[in-house]
């Protein structure tokens, strides 16, 4: 349904998106993973016709993104990061509108727009105005306009971005239920790491090139054995002392330090007796998709949504010394 070849965009020098490649199968449920900046939203312009590449080639439903843009938009609906609807308009009006635009046929328009709005639980508020409506209600309504064309594929850029956990899980039950019945295939970004447990695979993203593409579950196994994760009267020694007595690579962020160990609760009991450095706090737990990216990238996620000003720095730095 997707095919993307050596995909590139280059603003002013900085590759946002260096030549990444893969497909996604029709009714996958498909997941672009990494901080912001990384070049999520830029691959989703680009294969939403909204920005051209600098190189490369991409397909949607086997339209040339580049030769077929019209094709390729009648074949895909989007959910934007930032909101898009009217707040002036009513429910149903947002969605006429946008029936309109993509040329619904008119003796279809109603049906359509109550059948969304049915979907996504909104058909008692489909006279409101949307300026009224909750932030869930805002994205659920945004859901019923993406699908109301009848997509092929639903591109979703930071879907649950700011909203609460229910409403998130809410919505991704709208999202499975609509990928099981319809055999919609969904193209998700997302930082949220529980979130990306819902795709089927995951790319991982960073300085704009795919690091890592496989299931939830095979990212994982790319930790070896438990985390341990440890809290010292002096991390800077701890970490050190770490390495050298077990052999392990010892990673360091907000919550401690961590490392892998096989048979993290038997390994416990050792550590706290033989550190010479008084521990405060030690758990042990099974990898998530957290560990994944700080094990590719030696650095967590969400360090990357505090400072895009550095994160710009750094990338062109290391653009300047590959190229």
């Amino acid at each position: 349904m997707i095919r993307v070849e050596d995909l590139a965009r280059n603003f002013n020098g900085l590759w946002a998106v260096d030549g990444v490649s893969f497909s996604v199968a029709e009714g996958e449920i498909f997941g672009f993973l990494g901080p912001n900046g990384a070049g999520k939203t830029t691959t989703i312009k680009i294969l939403c016709t909204l920005i051209k590449p600098s190189r490369g080639h991409a397909w949607i439903s086997g339209y040339d993104v580049l030769k077929q843009p019209t094709d390729v938009r009648r074949s895909l609906g989007i959910i934007f990061q930032d909101p898009s609807l009217d707040d002036r308009l009513t429910a149903y009006e947002n969605l006429k509108f946008h029936a309109i635009i993509y040329k619904v046929p008119r003796k279809e328009r109603i049906g359509r727009i109550d059948r969304v709005l049915k979907m996504t639980e909104l058909e008692d508020r489909r006279n409101d105005l949307v300026r009224y409506f909750s932030g869930g209600m805002k994205r659920r309504l945004e859901i019923a306009r993406g699908l109301l064309h009848e997509p092929k594929v639903l591109f979703l850029d930071e879907p649950t971005l700011g909203l609460d956990p229910q409403t998130r899980n809410r919505i991704w039950h709208y999202l499975h239920n609509l990928r099981r019945t319809k055999k919609i295939t969904l193209f998700l970004t997302t930082h949220y790491m529980d979130e990306a447990e819902n795709c089927d695979r995951i790319a991982v993203i960073d300085f704009g090139k795919i690091i890592a593409l496989d299931t939830p579950e095979n990212l994982k196994r790319m930790v070896k054995g438990d985390i341990v994760t440890v809290r010292t009267k002096d991390d800077n020694l701890a970490e050190k002392e770490l390495g050298d007595k077990y052999k392990v690579i010892v990673k360091r962020d907000s919550s401690g330090l961590h490392f892998e160990m096989d048979k993290g609760e038997e390994f416990i009991p050792q550590l706290v007796k033989n550190a010479t450095i008084p521990i405060t706090a030690v758990s042990v737990r099974r990898p998530t998709l957290d560990d994944v990216f700080l094990k590719l990238t030696g650095r967590e996620i969400r360090e990357e949504t505090a400072s895009e000003k550095d994160l710009l720095r750094q990338r062109v730095r290391r653009v300047g010394g590959m190229r």
